[in-house]
Protein backbone atom coordinates (compact mmCIF):
# COMPACT_ATOMS: atom_id res chain seq x y z
CA UNK A 1 0.00 0.00 0.00
CA UNK A 2 0.70 3.72 -0.45
CA UNK A 3 2.21 5.55 2.60
CA UNK A 4 1.12 8.35 3.45
CA UNK A 5 4.04 11.07 3.52
CA UNK A 6 4.46 14.36 5.62
CA UNK A 7 7.01 16.31 3.73
CA UNK A 8 9.22 19.01 6.00
CA UNK A 9 6.98 21.58 5.38
CA UNK A 10 3.86 20.10 7.07
CA UNK A 11 5.39 18.79 10.39
CA UNK A 12 7.72 20.16 13.35
CA UNK A 13 10.29 17.72 13.30
CA UNK A 14 13.48 19.12 13.27
CA UNK A 15 17.45 17.42 13.38
CA UNK A 16 18.17 19.80 16.25
CA UNK A 17 15.83 17.84 18.28
CA UNK A 18 17.35 14.64 17.59
CA UNK A 19 20.19 13.04 19.67
CA UNK A 20 23.29 13.74 17.58
CA UNK A 21 24.62 10.00 17.72
CA UNK A 22 21.18 8.79 16.19
CA UNK A 23 22.15 10.87 13.25
CA UNK A 24 25.78 10.19 13.06
CA UNK A 25 24.44 6.42 12.85
CA UNK A 26 21.49 7.58 10.28
CA UNK A 27 23.81 8.93 7.94
CA UNK A 28 26.42 6.27 8.10
CA UNK A 29 24.23 3.61 7.47
CA UNK A 30 22.74 6.13 4.48
CA UNK A 31 26.13 6.68 3.23
CA UNK A 32 26.72 3.04 2.31
CA UNK A 33 23.24 2.32 0.32
CA UNK A 34 21.10 1.39 3.05
CA UNK A 35 17.57 2.63 3.76
CA UNK A 36 17.37 3.97 7.69
CA UNK A 37 14.57 5.57 9.35
CA UNK A 38 14.10 6.76 12.88
CA UNK A 39 11.07 4.62 14.20
CA UNK A 40 8.61 4.24 16.94
CA UNK A 41 8.09 6.49 20.36
CA UNK A 42 10.34 8.51 18.98
CA UNK A 43 8.95 9.82 16.43
CA UNK A 44 5.60 9.79 18.06
CA UNK A 45 6.93 12.10 20.50
CA UNK A 46 8.80 14.22 18.55
CA UNK A 47 5.66 14.73 16.26
CA UNK A 48 4.16 15.77 19.56
CA UNK A 49 7.19 18.00 20.82
CA UNK A 50 7.89 15.65 23.30
CA UNK A 51 11.34 14.73 24.48
CA UNK A 52 12.39 11.10 23.55
CA UNK A 53 13.34 8.85 26.01
CA UNK A 54 15.18 6.94 23.32
CA UNK A 55 16.17 7.20 19.63
CA UNK A 56 15.89 3.66 17.78
CA UNK A 57 16.28 2.90 14.07
CA UNK A 58 15.03 0.81 11.75
CA UNK A 59 17.23 -0.26 8.24
CA UNK A 60 17.28 -2.63 5.72
CA UNK A 61 21.02 -3.40 6.67
CA UNK A 62 21.29 -6.90 8.59
CA UNK A 63 22.72 -6.84 11.62
CA UNK A 64 26.23 -8.29 10.96
CA UNK A 65 26.22 -5.43 8.17
CA UNK A 66 25.51 -2.77 10.84
CA UNK A 67 28.43 -4.34 12.54
CA UNK A 68 30.82 -4.04 9.89
CA UNK A 69 30.34 0.03 9.90
CA UNK A 70 30.54 0.61 13.25
CA UNK A 71 33.49 -0.46 15.52
CA UNK A 72 31.51 0.26 18.96
CA UNK A 73 28.34 -2.14 17.83
CA UNK A 74 27.18 -5.43 19.36
CA UNK A 75 25.14 -7.97 18.09
CA UNK A 76 22.46 -8.84 21.08
CA UNK A 77 18.92 -11.36 20.86
CA UNK A 78 19.00 -14.84 20.35
CA UNK A 79 15.53 -14.82 18.40
CA UNK A 80 15.91 -12.09 16.73
CA UNK A 81 19.65 -10.12 16.52
CA UNK A 82 19.47 -6.76 17.22
CA UNK A 83 22.83 -4.06 16.94
CA UNK A 84 23.08 -1.79 19.54
CA UNK A 85 25.73 1.12 18.76
CA UNK A 86 27.48 2.59 21.93
CA UNK A 87 28.38 5.48 22.71
CA UNK A 88 29.57 6.08 26.05
CA UNK A 89 27.15 5.26 28.48
CA UNK A 90 24.29 5.74 25.41
CA UNK A 91 23.13 3.16 23.38
CA UNK A 92 21.09 3.60 19.92
CA UNK A 93 19.56 0.52 18.92
CA UNK A 94 19.56 -0.32 15.81
CA UNK A 95 16.84 -3.15 14.32
CA UNK A 96 16.92 -4.27 10.61
CA UNK A 97 13.17 -4.53 8.91
CA UNK A 98 11.05 -7.42 10.11
CA UNK A 99 8.31 -8.96 8.16
CA UNK A 100 5.03 -8.55 8.83
CA UNK A 101 2.75 -10.80 11.38
CA UNK A 102 -0.35 -12.02 10.28
CA UNK A 103 -3.32 -13.10 12.05
CA UNK A 104 -2.98 -16.61 13.02
CA UNK A 105 -4.54 -19.46 10.94
CA UNK A 106 -7.18 -20.93 13.30
CA UNK A 107 -6.56 -18.87 16.44
CA UNK A 108 -8.94 -19.20 19.04
CA UNK A 109 -8.81 -15.54 20.15
CA UNK A 110 -11.02 -15.01 16.89
CA UNK A 111 -13.74 -17.11 18.30
CA UNK A 112 -16.18 -14.62 20.09
CA UNK A 113 -16.74 -17.37 22.80
CA UNK A 114 -13.08 -18.80 23.08
CA UNK A 115 -12.82 -19.67 26.86
CA UNK A 116 -9.85 -18.46 28.71
CA UNK A 117 -7.73 -21.76 28.51
CA UNK A 118 -7.96 -22.22 24.51
CA UNK A 119 -6.86 -18.21 24.89
CA UNK A 120 -3.97 -19.50 27.33
CA UNK A 121 -3.20 -22.30 24.76
CA UNK A 122 -2.45 -19.78 21.85
CA UNK A 123 0.23 -17.63 23.64
CA UNK A 124 2.06 -21.19 23.76
CA UNK A 125 1.18 -22.13 20.16
CA UNK A 126 2.25 -19.13 18.94
CA UNK A 127 5.29 -19.05 19.49
CA UNK A 128 6.38 -21.28 16.83
CA UNK A 129 4.79 -19.09 14.83
CA UNK A 130 6.45 -15.91 15.96
CA UNK A 131 9.71 -17.71 15.15
CA UNK A 132 8.88 -18.91 12.14
CA UNK A 133 7.63 -15.15 10.96
CA UNK A 134 10.55 -13.49 12.39
CA UNK A 135 12.86 -12.86 9.58
CA UNK A 136 13.63 -9.62 7.46
CA UNK A 137 11.39 -7.73 5.73
CA UNK A 138 10.13 -3.98 3.99
CA UNK A 139 9.72 -1.05 5.64
CA UNK A 140 5.77 -1.61 5.18
CA UNK A 141 6.27 -5.08 6.46
CA UNK A 142 7.65 -3.57 9.33
CA UNK A 143 5.41 -0.66 10.61
CA UNK A 144 2.65 -3.20 10.76
CA UNK A 145 4.66 -5.62 12.80
CA UNK A 146 4.27 -2.85 15.53
CA UNK A 147 1.97 -2.80 18.04
CA UNK A 148 -0.27 0.63 17.86
CA UNK A 149 -0.15 3.12 15.29
CA UNK A 150 1.02 5.85 16.82
CA UNK A 151 4.02 4.09 17.19
CA UNK A 152 4.24 2.68 13.31
CA UNK A 153 5.51 6.11 11.74
CA UNK A 154 8.87 6.30 10.28
CA UNK A 155 11.09 9.83 9.97
CA UNK A 156 13.33 9.58 7.03
CA UNK A 157 16.51 11.48 7.32
CA UNK A 158 17.25 11.86 3.53
CA UNK A 159 13.58 13.62 2.85
CA UNK A 160 13.21 15.01 6.32
CA UNK A 161 9.65 13.40 5.59
CA UNK A 162 7.26 11.74 8.07
CA UNK A 163 6.30 8.69 6.39
CA UNK A 164 2.73 6.82 7.49
CA UNK A 165 1.42 3.09 6.72
CA UNK A 166 -0.72 2.46 9.37
CA UNK A 167 -2.76 5.76 9.90
CA UNK A 168 -0.62 7.13 13.05
CA UNK A 169 -0.69 10.44 11.83
CA UNK A 170 -4.51 10.77 11.74
CA UNK A 171 -4.47 8.86 15.51
CA UNK A 172 -2.49 11.31 16.82
CA UNK A 173 -4.66 14.30 16.00
CA UNK A 174 -7.75 12.57 17.05
CA UNK A 175 -5.35 11.51 20.52
CA UNK A 176 -6.26 7.81 20.35
CA UNK A 177 -4.59 4.67 21.47
CA UNK A 178 -5.15 2.30 18.58
CA UNK A 179 -3.94 -1.62 17.43
CA UNK A 180 -2.43 -2.52 14.63
CA UNK A 181 -4.50 -5.36 13.48
CA UNK A 182 -7.25 -6.93 15.47
CA UNK A 183 -6.70 -6.17 18.96
CA UNK A 184 -7.81 -9.55 20.25
CA UNK A 185 -4.74 -10.81 18.29
CA UNK A 186 -2.28 -8.63 18.93
CA UNK A 187 -3.58 -9.11 22.71
CA UNK A 188 -3.43 -12.86 22.68
CA UNK A 189 0.21 -13.00 20.90
CA UNK A 190 1.66 -10.39 24.11
CA UNK A 191 -0.34 -10.06 26.88
CA UNK A 192 1.90 -7.10 27.92
CA UNK A 193 0.67 -5.33 25.04
CA UNK A 194 -3.07 -4.31 27.09
CA UNK A 195 -0.79 -2.91 29.80
CA UNK A 196 1.19 -0.45 27.50
CA UNK A 197 -1.74 0.57 25.90
CA UNK A 198 -3.54 1.57 29.26
CA UNK A 199 0.66 3.47 30.54
CA UNK A 200 0.58 5.18 26.96
CA UNK A 201 -3.01 6.47 27.17
CA UNK A 202 -1.99 7.94 30.74
CA UNK A 203 1.03 9.05 30.00
CA UNK A 204 0.14 10.96 26.49
CA UNK A 205 -3.59 12.02 27.38
CA UNK A 206 -4.86 9.85 24.95
CA UNK A 207 -7.99 7.90 24.96
CA UNK A 208 -8.39 4.39 24.12
CA UNK A 209 -10.13 3.14 21.27
CA UNK A 210 -13.38 1.17 21.94
CA UNK A 211 -11.77 -2.13 20.60
CA UNK A 212 -8.70 -1.88 22.49
CA UNK A 213 -11.02 -1.50 25.56
CA UNK A 214 -13.30 -4.01 24.68
CA UNK A 215 -10.00 -6.78 23.92
CA UNK A 216 -8.68 -5.71 27.32
CA UNK A 217 -11.83 -6.55 28.78
CA UNK A 218 -11.78 -9.59 27.17
CA UNK A 219 -8.32 -10.96 27.23
CA UNK A 220 -7.41 -8.90 30.97
CA UNK A 221 -6.82 -12.47 32.30
CA UNK A 222 -4.23 -13.32 30.56
CA UNK A 223 -1.99 -10.96 31.65
CA UNK A 224 -1.18 -13.67 34.48
CA UNK A 225 0.81 -15.64 31.86
CA UNK A 226 3.64 -12.98 30.90
CA UNK A 227 6.97 -12.93 32.52
CA UNK A 228 7.39 -11.08 35.88
CA UNK A 229 10.63 -10.27 35.04
CA UNK A 230 9.14 -8.15 32.36
CA UNK A 231 6.02 -7.17 34.17
CA UNK A 232 8.55 -5.77 37.03
CA UNK A 233 10.13 -3.50 34.65
CA UNK A 234 6.97 -2.30 32.75
CA UNK A 235 6.07 -1.07 36.22
CA UNK A 236 9.57 0.66 37.00
CA UNK A 237 9.09 2.29 33.78
CA UNK A 238 5.47 3.65 34.84
CA UNK A 239 7.10 4.90 38.19
CA UNK A 240 9.87 6.84 35.69
CA UNK A 241 7.65 8.58 33.41
CA UNK A 242 5.75 11.02 35.81
CA UNK A 243 2.46 10.21 35.13
CA UNK A 244 2.38 6.99 37.74
CA UNK A 245 -0.33 8.12 39.53
CA UNK A 246 -2.62 8.48 36.79
CA UNK A 247 -1.34 5.19 35.30
CA UNK A 248 -2.25 3.48 38.20
CA UNK A 249 -5.66 4.89 38.70
CA UNK A 250 -5.99 3.60 34.83
CA UNK A 251 -4.39 -0.09 35.56
CA UNK A 252 -6.81 0.01 38.28
CA UNK A 253 -10.05 0.91 36.55
CA UNK A 254 -9.14 -1.41 33.46
CA UNK A 255 -8.71 -4.94 36.44
CA UNK A 256 -5.37 -4.99 35.03
CA UNK A 257 -3.83 -3.78 38.62
CA UNK A 258 -5.46 -6.09 40.41
CA UNK A 259 -4.12 -9.39 38.19
CA UNK A 260 -0.78 -8.33 38.40
CA UNK A 261 -0.55 -6.76 41.80
CA UNK A 262 -3.70 -7.33 43.73
CA UNK A 263 -1.88 -5.76 47.17
CA UNK A 264 -2.13 -2.25 45.34
CA UNK A 265 -6.06 -2.76 44.04
CA UNK A 266 -8.16 0.00 45.89
CA UNK A 267 -5.08 1.53 47.42
CA UNK A 268 -6.04 4.69 49.29
CA UNK A 269 -4.60 8.03 49.52
CA UNK A 270 -1.13 7.28 51.28
CA UNK A 271 -0.24 5.10 47.71
CA UNK A 272 -1.44 7.84 45.51
CA UNK A 273 -0.02 10.73 47.54
CA UNK A 274 3.29 9.08 47.21
CA UNK A 275 2.64 8.85 43.37
CA UNK A 276 2.27 12.40 43.26
CA UNK A 277 5.36 13.45 45.23
CA UNK A 278 7.14 11.23 42.83
CA UNK A 279 5.33 12.43 39.05
CA UNK A 280 5.90 16.38 40.54
CA UNK A 281 9.58 15.28 41.56
CA UNK A 282 9.95 13.68 37.75
CA UNK A 283 8.52 16.11 36.05
CA UNK A 284 11.14 18.39 37.47
CA UNK A 285 13.80 16.92 35.14
CA UNK A 286 13.50 16.98 31.45
CA UNK A 287 15.33 13.22 31.09
CA UNK A 288 15.18 10.71 33.84
CA UNK A 289 17.63 11.49 36.50
CA UNK A 290 20.16 8.61 37.60
CA UNK A 291 19.34 9.28 40.87
CA UNK A 292 16.61 7.84 40.40
CA UNK A 293 16.96 4.27 41.16
CA UNK A 294 15.11 1.13 41.85
CA UNK A 295 15.54 1.34 45.70
CA UNK A 296 13.60 4.30 45.29
CA UNK A 297 11.03 3.21 43.36
CA UNK A 298 10.40 -0.02 45.31
CA UNK A 299 9.91 2.23 48.61
CA UNK A 300 7.49 4.87 46.65
CA UNK A 301 5.88 1.98 45.51
CA UNK A 302 5.55 -0.32 48.26
CA UNK A 303 6.52 1.69 50.94
CA UNK A 304 3.07 3.78 51.85
CA UNK A 305 1.46 0.37 52.31
CA UNK A 306 3.66 -1.24 54.71
CA UNK A 307 3.86 -4.04 52.43
CA UNK A 308 7.54 -4.85 52.91
CA UNK A 309 9.21 -6.93 55.89
CA UNK A 310 10.62 -4.35 58.64
CA UNK A 311 13.94 -6.46 58.98
CA UNK A 312 15.31 -8.43 56.40
CA UNK A 313 15.42 -12.14 57.38
CA UNK A 314 18.75 -13.41 58.94
CA UNK A 315 21.46 -14.86 55.97
CA UNK A 316 21.54 -18.34 55.66
CA UNK A 317 25.08 -20.31 56.15
CA UNK A 318 26.85 -20.06 52.13
CA UNK A 319 26.97 -23.23 50.49
CA UNK A 320 28.96 -24.21 47.22
CA UNK A 321 27.54 -24.06 44.08
CA UNK A 322 28.03 -27.24 41.64
CA UNK A 323 30.05 -26.81 38.56
CA UNK A 324 28.60 -24.15 36.13
CA UNK A 325 25.04 -24.11 37.87
CA UNK A 326 24.22 -20.83 40.19
CA UNK A 327 22.27 -21.56 43.78
CA UNK A 328 18.80 -19.91 43.45
CA UNK A 329 17.41 -17.83 46.17
CA UNK A 330 15.05 -20.05 48.48
CA UNK A 331 11.52 -18.91 47.75
CA UNK A 332 11.31 -18.22 51.35
CA UNK A 333 13.66 -15.52 51.14
CA UNK A 334 12.17 -13.84 48.33
CA UNK A 335 10.22 -10.28 48.37
CA UNK A 336 7.13 -9.82 45.95
CA UNK A 337 4.45 -7.93 45.27
CA UNK A 338 1.79 -10.07 43.26
CA UNK A 339 3.24 -11.50 40.53
CA UNK A 340 6.49 -9.43 40.15
CA UNK A 341 9.76 -10.53 41.96
CA UNK A 342 11.82 -7.95 43.62
CA UNK A 343 15.19 -7.84 43.77
CA UNK A 344 16.49 -8.32 47.17
CA UNK A 345 19.36 -5.58 46.61
CA UNK A 346 16.72 -3.41 46.00
CA UNK A 347 14.78 -4.33 49.03
CA UNK A 348 17.62 -3.79 50.97
CA UNK A 349 18.50 -0.79 49.64
CA UNK A 350 15.17 0.64 49.88
CA UNK A 351 15.93 -0.63 53.92
CA UNK A 352 19.16 1.19 54.18
CA UNK A 353 17.28 4.50 53.03
CA UNK A 354 14.91 4.48 55.72
CA UNK A 355 17.64 3.78 58.16
CA UNK A 356 19.74 6.71 57.16
CA UNK A 357 16.90 8.93 57.09
CA UNK A 358 16.51 9.42 60.42
CA UNK A 359 20.66 10.06 61.16
CA UNK A 360 20.40 12.99 58.90
CA UNK A 361 17.65 14.95 61.01
CA UNK A 362 19.67 14.44 63.98
CA UNK A 363 21.25 17.69 65.20
CA UNK A 364 24.14 17.01 67.49
CA UNK A 365 26.43 15.29 64.90
CA UNK A 366 30.00 15.48 65.61
CA UNK A 367 32.29 15.86 62.15
CA UNK A 368 33.54 12.88 62.77
CA UNK A 369 29.94 11.33 61.85
CA UNK A 370 28.90 13.11 59.10
CA UNK A 371 32.22 12.32 57.47
CA UNK A 372 31.08 8.87 58.04
CA UNK A 373 27.38 9.45 57.19
CA UNK A 374 28.24 11.10 53.79
CA UNK A 375 30.29 8.19 52.69
CA UNK A 376 27.71 5.66 53.34
CA UNK A 377 26.91 4.03 50.06
CA UNK A 378 22.78 4.85 50.41
CA UNK A 379 23.66 8.65 51.40
CA UNK A 380 22.97 10.06 47.99
CA UNK A 381 19.68 7.45 47.25
CA UNK A 382 18.96 9.13 50.35
CA UNK A 383 19.21 12.42 49.47
CA UNK A 384 16.96 11.71 46.36
CA UNK A 385 14.60 10.13 48.46
CA UNK A 386 14.37 13.73 51.16
CA UNK A 387 13.75 15.74 47.80
CA UNK A 388 11.11 13.55 46.77
CA UNK A 389 8.90 12.63 49.96
CA UNK A 390 10.59 15.35 52.51
CA UNK A 391 9.57 18.42 53.67
CA UNK A 392 12.96 20.44 54.58
CA UNK A 393 14.86 22.11 51.88
CA UNK A 394 16.82 23.07 54.55
CA UNK A 395 18.23 20.02 55.58
CA UNK A 396 18.97 18.45 51.92
CA UNK A 397 20.90 21.94 51.21
CA UNK A 398 23.06 21.31 54.43
CA UNK A 399 23.56 18.06 53.62
CA UNK A 400 24.86 18.27 50.19
CA UNK A 401 27.07 21.18 51.42
CA UNK A 402 28.46 18.20 53.60
CA UNK A 403 28.97 16.45 50.48
CA UNK A 404 30.59 18.71 48.73
CA UNK A 405 33.57 19.13 51.80
CA UNK A 406 33.57 15.85 52.74
CA UNK A 407 32.47 13.97 49.87
CA UNK A 408 36.36 13.70 47.64
CA UNK A 409 38.02 12.35 50.22
CA UNK A 410 38.08 9.00 51.12
CA UNK A 411 37.35 8.11 54.87
CA UNK A 412 40.62 6.65 55.93
CA UNK A 413 42.78 9.44 54.85
CA UNK A 414 41.42 11.26 57.68
CA UNK A 415 41.13 8.74 60.64
CA UNK A 416 44.68 7.81 62.60
CA UNK A 417 47.69 6.15 60.59
CA UNK A 418 45.83 6.95 57.22
CA UNK A 419 47.11 10.16 56.78
CA UNK A 420 50.51 12.73 56.62
CA UNK A 421 52.30 12.63 60.00
CA UNK A 422 50.83 9.46 61.26
CA UNK A 423 52.06 5.85 61.21
CA UNK A 424 52.40 4.48 57.74
CA UNK A 425 49.10 2.36 56.93
CA UNK A 426 49.29 -1.68 56.25
CA UNK A 427 48.71 -0.93 52.32
CA UNK A 428 51.92 1.64 52.38
CA UNK A 429 54.49 -0.54 53.71
CA UNK A 430 57.21 -1.80 51.42
CA UNK A 431 58.23 -5.34 51.13
CA UNK A 432 61.31 -6.15 52.06
CA UNK A 433 64.07 -7.38 49.26
CA UNK A 434 65.38 -10.70 49.54
CA UNK A 435 69.59 -9.88 49.40
CA UNK A 436 71.38 -11.20 46.37
CA UNK A 437 73.37 -14.15 46.95
CA UNK A 438 72.50 -14.29 50.77
CA UNK A 439 70.93 -17.31 52.98
CA UNK A 440 67.32 -16.62 54.26
CA UNK A 441 68.90 -17.54 57.70
CA UNK A 442 70.12 -13.99 58.73
CA UNK A 443 71.54 -15.31 61.63
CA UNK A 444 74.51 -17.39 59.54
CA UNK A 445 74.99 -21.32 59.51
CA UNK A 446 73.57 -23.39 63.14
CA UNK A 447 76.83 -24.49 65.15
CA UNK A 448 78.94 -27.53 64.76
Amino acid sequence: MEPTVLPRSEHTISRRDIDPDALKVLYRLREHGYVAYLVGGSVRDLMLGRRPKDFDIGTSAHPYEIKKLFRNCWIIGRRFRLAHVKFGLKTIEVATFRRQVADLPGEPADTPDAPAAEQTSAIADNVAFIHRDNSFGTPEEDAFRRDFTVNGMFYDIASFSVIDYVGGLDDLTRRVIRSIGDPNVRFVEDPVRMLRAVVMASRLDFQLDPDVIAAIERHRELIRHASPARMIEEYYKILRSGAAAKTFHALDETGLLELVTPELAGAGERFYESLISLDAWRRQHPEIPASLTNPILVGALVGPLGLLPAEAPPPRPARPAPPGKRIREPLSERVSIGMLPLARRDVDGFRHITMLVPRLHEQALSVRQQRSIVHRPAFDETLTWLEIFGTDPDLIEVWKEQKAEHGSAAPHEHEPGGGPGGPPSTDRRRRRRRRRGGSRNRRGPAPQ
